[in-house]
């Protein structure tokens, strides 16, 4: 039996959602990427350790997927198994009255939601980023002067190995879209965040406000995977590369917004192929004419 095989009916065995060839532009905001060999969906930790586990014991990479608002998926696909949290993993809760447990697979936009329901100030810097709430531990999501640090109190996860964990202050090694998940190898499962007791009406005034600024300035209205670029010291990189003439550029179905140069869009059918492509025309115009290197804050997976 095939490696692939084994792990499928292990999955399914512990109550796991599989679906093979899955294409994975249905599952990111880009909508670009080609087939996931697995795509695994588990609903609770005894079923996400088992498939972690049997993963490493066959050898078949395993790939965590939030909302998939950060990604650039290669047109070959994933090999391997994706895997996505549901379930126990979206639930929100209080664990007192200013500190909230949350699922990793919950989307920011509950996360946030059940802050302002529970008239708690802190997070209204992150109403419209289009994340989970792992995938914002995961890059120290931030916006307008804020970032999930400001907040971030613990987290917990399950490592490579099927073992119960959690991190919490330095240990999380925050900073400017990073963080220990990067290179720890090990799942995001829940973070707990630690706010403050605010007015609900001003509360919900900050986040609308917040969101029409995102909507004046940002695409929304097209498929992208948000900021392509992080910012280098001193600069915005969409500001580089709108001076560089670069506002509009295009390759394919991918093009550089015409709302915010630090944007790229797919306006139809755009291939990573593209994507790629314009990045790197981006990185090369930018740098001749600035001397200032891009650096991408979209992952790219293969």
């Amino acid at each position: 039996m095939e490696k692939l095989e084994i792990l499928k009916r292990t999955a399914q065995n512990v109550g796991c959602e599989v679906i093979e060839n899955e294409q994975m532009s249905r599952h990111t905001t880009f909508q670009i990427g080609g087939p996931a060999d697995l795509f695994i969906t588990a609903s609770n930790i005894i079923a996400l350790k088992d498939v972690i586990k049997a993963a490493g014991a066959l050898g078949i990479p395993l790939l965590p997927l939030g909302n998939g608002s950060n990604l650039l998926v290669s047109d070959d696909g994933i090999r391997g198994a994706v895997l996505n949290l549901n379930g126990d993993f979206r639930k929100i809760s209080l664990a007192d009255p200013v500190t909230i447990n949350c699922g990793a697979g919950a989307t920011l936009a509950s996360l946030c939601n059940f802050a302002r329901k529970n008239s708690l100030s802190g997070l209204e810097f992150a109403w419209g980023i289009p994340g989970s709430a792992g995938g914002a531990v995961f890059m120290d999501a931030g916006a307008y002067d804020g970032q999930l640090s400001d907040v971030l109190f613990s987290t917990t996860h399950v490592t490579r190995s099927g073992r119960t964990g959690f991190l919490m202050g330095e240990e999380l090694e925050l900073g400017y879209r990073s963080s220990a998940y990067q290179t720890n190898g090990c799942l995001i499962t829940s973070l707990v965040v630690r706010l403050k007791k605010g007015n609900q009406d001003q509360i919900s005034m900050q986040m609308e406000e917040l969101l029409k600024r995102r909507k004046a300035k940002q695409p929304v209205e097209l498929p992208s995977a948000g900021s392509t670029f992080k910012r280098p010291e001193g600069h915005f990189a969409g500001t580089l590369i709108e001076q560089c003439g670069l506002k509009g550029a295009r390759v394919g179905g991918a093009m550089v917004s015409e709302k915010h140069a630090g944007f790229i869009v797919n306006m139809g059918g755009a291939t990573c192929t593209d994507v790629l492509s314009l990045i790197e025309e981006i990185q090369k115009t930018v740098l001749q004419q600035t001397g200032i290197s891009l650096e991408c804050e979209v992952r790219y997976l293969s």
